[in-house]
C-alpha cells in the first residue's frame, strides 16, 4: 500500500511541479471546450488515486510472483510515460512532440488494463477513468497543436 500511494503521490506531485502556467501557456490559442486550468489537479488526484488503489486490490489478488511482477512492470512503464509528457508540453513548449508522447502513455494506460483484467477485473476497472481522462488530453493536445503550429520556430 505504501508503495502505490509513494506511486500516486511521486506522480501527482512531480507532474504538477513540470507544468508551469505562464506566459506561454496562458497565450496559447485553446479550444472553447477546455475545462479550467484549476480542474485538472483534482482530477489527476482523483484518477491517480483510483491507479494506487487498483494496485493495491491487484497485489493483494495476485496469484504468484509472476503475477506481481507484471503489477510492478506496468506501473513502473506508466510513471515513464506519464512524466514524459508535461516536460515535453510545458518546459519544453513543445505540444507537438507530446502530442506524439502521449501515444506512449495512452498504451502504456491499456497495458496497465490489460495486465490487470486477469488478475482483478476491479482493479483493471479502477484504471479506466485515467485512459477516458488521457484520451480526452490527448483530443485537446491534438486541437492545441492545430490551432498553434508551428512550434519549432517560437
Amino acid at each position: 500500500m505504501i508503495a502505490a500511494i509513494a506511486w500516486a503521490v511521486i506522480l501527482g506531485v512531480g507532474g504538477g511541479l513540470m507544468t508551469p502556467i505562464g506566459d506561454w501557456y496562458r497565450n496559447l490559442r485553446k479550444p472553447p471546450w477546455q475545462p479550467p486550468d484549476w480542474a485538472f489537479g483534482p482530477a489527476w488526484t482523483i484518477i491517480l488515486g483510483l491507479a494506487a488503489w487498483a494496485g493495491v486490490i491487484a497485489w493483494h489478488a495476485a496469484r504468484d510472483p509472476d503475477d506481481q511482477r507484471a503489477i510492478i512492470i506496468v506501473f513502473l512503464v506508466n510513471a515513464v510515460f506519464h512524466f514524459s509528457w508535461s516536460p515535453l508540453f510545458f518546459r519544453l513548449r513543445r505540444p507537438d512532440w507530446a502530442l506524439i508522447e502521449v501515444v506512449f502513455l495512452w498504451t502504456s494506460i491499456a497495458a496497465m488494463i490489460a495486465a490487470l483484467a486477469p488478475i482483478s477485473p476491479t482493479a483493471a476497472l479502477l484504471i479506466v477513468p485515467y485512459i477516458l481522462w488521457v484520451s480526452f488530453a490527448a483530443v485537446l493536445n491534438r486541437a492545441i497543436v492545430a490551432l498553434n503550429r508551428p512550434f519549432a520556430a517560437r
